[in-house]
């Protein structure tokens, strides 16, 4: 057993079916697949030793990504190269890692999103949905832990792309999110003044304030 436990990060996919599994169901599936791929996984002490899970950036509930990840800790060294492997082969194929490597960030540098989602609407809704993007300020009620409040998240977000095709709109953009400011992007997609039919949402990337990706 190594003195200072190995500390990894998993980085891994939440997609299709998948997007309906909720934070805590989440944790208890990558638990037992942890626990079933044989890897020398750390627990707590005490009278109740569980393995000890932490996801920096959890995801929304009907939302797919791209981009999870998982911070765990081992009781001896590990490759890296071998984890993915085990771990996927007690994995649903919605849920699958595709890097493992070690925590070079601390979760509080996570700074920003990229989502890529899907929009339709009624005709003409191509022109709306841009003209809503451009305003100025877009203000909404945001709930937080002490209540509602009023925010205006034009500065918390940016377009990165639009591209229309058969009556929809494939859209990428950037959220401010994590410890200090997280928006979600049901804020801006609810509060639009038209109707707004969001066919899918996708989580791709995450970065830090540099807009380097979390790692």
């Amino acid at each position: 057993m190594l003195e200072q436990p190995q500390k990894v990060r998993l980085f891994f996919t939440k997609l299709d079916r998948a997007k309906y599994i909720s934070h805590l169901d989440m944790n208890r599936c990558m638990s037992r697949a942890l626990k079933r791929s044989g890897l020398p996984v750390w627990y707590t002490g005490g009278f109740n030793p569980h393995m000890y899970l932490t996801f920096p950036l959890p995801l929304s509930l009907g939302c797919e990504s791209s981009y999870e990840c998982v911070d765990l800790k081992m009781t001896r060294q590990v490759a890296l190269d071998s984890i993915a492997e085990k771990v996927n082969a007690c994995l649903p194929p919605d849920i699958q890692v595709f890097a493992a490597g070690p925590q070079k960030m601390d979760q509080k540098e996570i700074a920003w999103a990229d989502y890529e989602m899907v929009l339709a609407g009624e005709e003409g809704f191509e022109q709306k949905l841009e003209e809503y993007l451009n305003r100025s300020q877009i203000n909404v009620i945001k709930k937080t832990k002490k209540g509602e409040k009023g925010i205006d998240i034009r500065p918390l977000f940016s377009v990165v792309s639009l591209k229309a095709s058969e009556g929809t709109v494939l859209a990428t953009m950037r959220f401010a999110t994590g410890i200090e400011v997280n928006i979600n992007p049901s804020l801006l997609l609810d509060n639009a003044p038209f109707r707004l039919d969001v066919r899918s949402l996708k989580r791709v990337m995450v970065y830090n304030k540099q807009m380097q990706p979390f790692c």
